[in-house]
């Protein structure tokens, strides 16, 4: 995808740094001559206030940010107006629409999973650690949209904790800021090297008041508050690990919170993961004192989203529709109306789940299982007498067929 042609600037104020002293922790893990590139001074980042930032956005800049705050709006009420805000669908509709979101801002990391292993995942079934570090961020998300009404040092320590309290060896590090010195970029026995390194750690919580005064600013238009809110989380990289995670999620709650959407997620992610080298180098900018590159490319991932997103809304209830046409002269009380709709937010199933999310007694989601699947609606997968599990392969093909669309982009890029 081409580079926006702008070219101006949006000025903010830059980083800046302070020295500290570096010895490496376990000089027995590392040769002689790296020990010695990794010990003396090192710089660390500070980070300016925002708190009373005032944007300098020029014309075609704002003109670019109203069109994409409007295109996401568009998106917000397609989804209302398709599904009605009675659907019992349109909960469902979200957890899709979170776990896509979820799914993108985890790719970005490097962590790819299919649909099936994500809706696996979260009926405690398969074993693929990638799918349950995603789930991870499904409740990270899911927290930034439950706690959008206040957002708080502990809101972002709750989603933080969400994200991090099942990843192998870091459960311990969920819900709180880190306590050492981090760095991005080569020297694992040092900071001296790296292409970034964090502010120090006794400068993140005051780091993170001064964002949370800015966010709670009326007076900034929501797409650049989310976009600057963002790159200052990432910079001042308050956690050892889920730093990037956590202020993707941080941005759907201050997208809801300013009222902006409302009835679902919304895949900003999947529009920063078409190009993650120019979203990176953003971030760079920023720090050094330009906040244009970030912004433009928040406007561009709004508007990937829309469209991806709405395509994705209607391509899900065209299964919706499709799987309901095959259920004519089912009883109008059966349990398949109730297990149905749970379908587009939960693709895979068993009698556990459907137990425990729609208060099925056994017998009754065992019916509607058979039900579902006489009528081709869903397969039995396991072959299994026992532990059997049922999925909807329409839907898990649309989920793997948006998550191809966005790799499409990627590679056009």
């Amino acid at each position: 995808m081409p580079t926006p042609p702008f070219n101006s600037r949006i000025p903010i104020a830059p980083v800046s740094s302070e020295t500290f002293d570096w010895a490496p922790r376990a000089p027995e893990m590392f040769s002689r001559a790296e020990i010695a590139r990794q010990t003396g001074p090192y710089d660390a980042t500070v980070t300016a206030p925002i708190t009373d930032w005032i944007p300098q956005v020029p014309g075609e800049d704002a003109a670019n940010i109203e069109d994409a705050t409007r295109q996401l709006v568009a998106f917000d009420e397609h989804a209302r107006r398709t599904l009605g805000t009675e659907n019992p669908a349109l909960g469902p509709m979200t957890a899709i629409l979170l776990r896509t979101e979820s799914a993108s801002s985890s790719q970005i990391e490097q962590l790819t999973t299919s649909a099936k292993q994500l809706a696996l995942a979260e009926i405690d079934e398969g074993e693929k650690t990638n799918a349950l570090t995603v789930i991870g961020n499904v409740r990270a998300v899911e927290a930034a949209l439950a706690l959008s009404d206040e957002i708080s040092e502990d809101s972002i320590l709750q989603m933080h904790h969400a994200l991090m309290r099942h990843q192998p060896r870091l459960e311990h590090e969920a819900g709180l800021y880190r306590r050492e010195q981090v760095w991005i970029g080569p020297g694992n026995a040092g900071p001296r090297l790296a292409e970034f390194v964090a502010p120090h750690h006794d400068r993140v919580r005051g780091a993170i008041s001064d964002l949370i005064r800015f966010v709670k600013r009326q007076d900034v238009s929501v797409l650049v508050q989310v976009a600057v809110a963002h790159a200052q989380f990432e910079t001042i990289h308050p956690f050892v690990d889920g730093n990037g995670r956590t202020g993707r999620a941080l941005a759907q709650s201050i997208l809801r919170n300013k009222g902006l959407v409302g009835s679902t997620a919304v895949p900003i992610s999947a529009g920063l993961l078409v190009n993650t080298g120019r979203y990176f180098a953003a971030l760079t900018a920023f720090r050094a004192g330009d906040a244009a590159p970030i912004i433009r490319e928040f406007a561009m991932a709004s508007r990937i989203a829309a469209a991806t997103g709405t395509q994705l809304v209607d391509d899900l209830i065209a299964q919706l529709d499709e799987s309901r046409s095959r259920l004519q002269g089912v009883r109008s009380d059966a349990a398949v109306w109730r297990v149905l709709p749970a379908l587009v937010g939960q693709p895979a199933v068993n009698t556990k789940y459907l137990v425990g999310a729609l208060g099925l007694g056994e017998m009754a989601a065992l019916r509607a299982l058979d039900t579902l699947t006489d009528r081709g609606v869903l397969s039995e997968t396991t072959g299994q007498g026992r532990n059997r599990v049922w999925q909807h392969q329409g839907i898990l093909d649309v989920l793997d067929g948006y998550a191809e669309q966005i790799r499409r982009k990627t590679a056009r890029r």
